[in-house]
């Protein structure tokens, strides 16, 4: 590769915007191993892992199944793709508005980004539907994630909430509902109406490539099961 065509010249000269996906790679990898250059292990990660978010979703032992990526460098990148998905989760106003299925799911999916199990969230709201706190309820595998109305109603009683949303994950990304969502919504709908504590929503955040309706989410309030 020439020395001005290099991803290092490059952003010394254009800036970090004007590299591309497998350059910016290249750049965390900074080299590549015998008979594969830096940009072409690269390239080869993010067609693996079929785009560069992707890979947020990868763990040590995925990267240290491909040549060229040892322990410590396999580290530096489960370690960047952490920060990265940090930062995402935290790229959100302070007290949103969350009366709207898509401006649920819109808040939500930074947090669910690169998840691989199903985890369970109440979002306590106030008395204009603002976000009071967001509280992880349950965490489990893939498919296997139970709440009870007890644990949500804690919680929502704890912070004073006027009313609460519950979301969780689907890691398929297909968020339509199981038999056992419908069921566990039904419950929730049951207690809400015994502590007086509204439900406006149970959100399953997917994604859209994933979901027949394109929209990446499910809501049980548009569905009319709230």
């Amino acid at each position: 590769m020439a020395v001005g065509e290099r991803p290092q010249e490059r952003l010394q000269k254009h800036g970090a915007s004007a590299l591309s996906d497998t350059e910016l790679l290249a750049m965390l990898l900074r080299s590549g191993t015998r008979g594969l250059d830096v940009v072409t292990l690269a390239g080869q990660l993010i067609s693996q892992a079929g785009s560069l978010p992707a890979l947020i979703k990868w763990t040590q032992k995925d990267f240290e199944r491909h040549k060229g990526i040892g322990h410590i460098k396999a580290l530096q990148l489960v370690t960047v793709m952490e920060i990265s998905r940090r930062v995402i989760q935290q790229a959100h106003p302070v007290d949103p508005k969350l009366d709207e299925p898509a401006a649920i799911a819109e808040f939500c999916r930074p947090i669910c980004l690169g998840l691989s199990v199903e985890k369970f969230w109440v979002l306590c709201l106030n008395r204009r539907n603002r976000l009071i706190r967001l509280v992880e309820i349950t965490s489990g595998t893939a498919g296997n994630t139970l709440v009870h109305p007890r644990e949500v109603f804690r919680e929502a009683i704890k912070e004073a909430s006027s009313a609460i949303v519950c979301v969780h994950n689907h890691p398929s990304g297909d968020p339509a509902p199981s038999a056992a969502d419908i069921r566990v919504t039904r419950t929730l709908r049951e207690a809400a109406g015994t502590v007086d504590i509204p439900l406006l929503d149970h959100v399953i955040v997917g994604e859209a490539r994933h979901d027949p309706t394109g929209s990446g989410f499910y809501s049980f309030r548009d569905a009319g099961v709230l």
